[in-house]
């Protein structure tokens, strides 16, 4: 049975697709070893071991050496441009048809191979995060005030391990698209190579991308059906009243006052407004008001974020968030005024797709290392543009022990490396060899 229809069994059955006994290993016959946990930030000598591909495991060091200068370098939304070309002239060197510039500081590498006519995208995001580090590392960033405190740069060097794999070993018949994004920590870079034609230029069949994720064993991996990760709209408001001396409240308008009972008001609405068997997140992140304990000030201005797994409670959420703001200022005199652009959908799976690189999980480095019933996450991705525009699947990738990402002691592990470009690999020659009859 090949890959296509195990996955095709898995769809049907929600995702919970049979076991393997007698193919859970490393594709040529030998049992995997469960790994143990290996410090952050250092590979693992035998990566083997964990079903990693051979000629992979081959050049781990130097793939974990380029994740380091990639960490050295980090560059914000749209100005990724040491990045891109470096990604650019590896791919060169390895024999892809090279397009740069698109939606900005995007990077595509084609490799079209034989007569196929199957077409498939993998995707990883290139800009880093305006944080200082303090990682402590060696290999920390360069750039004051910048740092990959995403994990971005070990998505590239994921990728990049696996593109030097394919050039030189790959077994596919057909079009491979490596799509590298900028901006994806703004929620723009994805949306932006759309509108610059990505998908038209550039055709995939299925696009797949993934994330590393602290607290999962490193080099697991975990598959979600369906929303696998949250909606994000951010609001802005404006709590207008009128200033005054402290002393006298009786002739002002207390904005600070009408912000407060503001902010307890929105905690209703996730616990009345939206079904309990649904997720929605409603947070206040910042308050600002006044100078003097003896004023009161004009104005308050507070920040949120909102987020959900399903557009309709996006909409509803956005729905409440807006009438209790301005509803909960007018009790109180004051006025509230909004700004509450869309931001980016929820990243939502498409079964078969997903079920399809469950099963080349499985198949490659056995039923240990897909981690069962794995949740949606609440953060965010603008991979759901991809996803609203192409089927395909968001996968998460062990990051093992270490401090939550957008942290500023977060590392990634270079021991995910080979393991995630692996996985890549053998999606690719599944999906453009075996089953592209």
């Amino acid at each position: 049975m090949t890959i296509l229809h195990r996955a095709l069994l898995d769809a049907t059955r929600a995702g919970h697709g049979p076991a393997l006994p007698d193919r859970g290993g490393d594709g040529h016959g030998r049992a995997l070893e469960r790994t143990d946990p290996v410090a952050p930030g250092h590979a693992r000598r035998n990566p083997t071991a964990t079903g990693v591909l051979p000629q992979i495991a081959a050049r781990a060091e130097e793939a974990i050496a380029l994740r380091h200068d990639l960490h050295r370098h980090p560059e914000l939304a749209f100005k990724e441009h040491r990045t891109s070309a470096r990604v650019a002239e590896l791919l060169q060197q390895w024999g892809y048809a090279v397009t740069t510039g698109i939606g900005g500081t995007g990077v595509v590498g084609t490799l079209q191979r034989g007569q196929g006519n199957r077409r498939l995208g993998l995707r990883a995001d290139i800009d880093a995060l305006p944080i200082q580090e303090d990682s402590g590392l060696a290999y920390a960033s360069q750039n004051e005030g910048l740092m990959h405190a995403c994990g971005h740069d070990g998505h590239t060097a994921i990728l990049l391990s696996a593109a030097h794999y394919l050039a030189h070993h790959g077994r596919i018949d057909g079009t491979l698209q490596l799509v590298f994004q900028p901006a994806e920590e703004t929620g723009s870079g994805a949306l932006k190579m759309i509108e610059d034609g990505l998908l038209e230029r550039f055709p995939v069949d299925a696009i797949y991308g993934l994330h590393n994720w602290p607290g999962v064993p490193v080099g697991h991996f975990g598959f979600v059906d369906g929303p696998a990760m949250a909606s994000v709209d951010w609001a802005r408001l404006k709590v207008l009243g009128k200033g005054g001396h402290g002393a006298e409240p009786q002739g002002s308008v207390d904005p600070i006052l009408a912000a407060a009972h503001i902010i307890t008001a929105l905690q209703s609405v996730v616990s009345r407004n939206v079904d309990p068997r649904q997720m929605g997140v409603v947070t206040v992140g910042s308050i600002h008001g006044g100078q003097a304990a003896n004023v009161i000030p004009d104005v308050v201005e507070l920040k949120l974020t909102v987020r959900a797994y399903l557009p309709e409670v996006r909409d509803t959420l956005r729905r409440r968030v807006t009438g209790i703001a301005e509803q909960t200022a007018a009790a109180f005199g004051a006025r509230a005024e909004i700004e509450f652009p869309r931001g980016f959908p929820s990243v939502i799976n498409h079964p078969q797709e997903t079920a399809y690189i469950r099963e080349v999980a499985r198949q490659g480095f056995g039923e240990a290392q897909v981690v069962p019933a794995f949740a949606p996450r609440t953060a965010s991705e603008d991979f759901a543009f991809l996803l609203q525009a192409r089927p395909g699947s968001f996968v998460f990738v062990g990051n093992g022990d270490s401090a939550p990402l957008h942290s500023p002691r977060y590392v990634f592990n270079d021991a995910a490396i080979a393991p995630a470009a692996s996985l890549w690999a053998r999606l690719a020659e599944h999906y453009l060899v075996e089953d592209a009859a």
